[in-house]
């Protein structure tokens, strides 16, 4: 599996209204059709709340 990259994650929440919460946010992902790597990886964010996609990607590169 290819590594997890930050233009995947923008296109798997494109639409997300913030402030959202984690389980929205791996819903929308579903729902935009990512991999079910980058699934798994949001639904793994210690963080349950998200005021922005900015916050997202550094919950997701920054964290593990």
């Amino acid at each position: 599996m290819a590594a997890i990259n930050p233009i995947d994650l923008q296109k798997a929440l494109k639409g997300a209204d913030y402030p959202a919460d984690r389980d929205a946010l791996v819903s929308l992902a579903r729902d935009n059709g990512a991999d079910s790597q980058l699934v798994d990886r949001l639904a793994e964010l210690g963080q349950d709340s998200f005021d922005g996609p900015d916050q997202v990607q550094k919950a997701v590169f920054h964290s593990k």
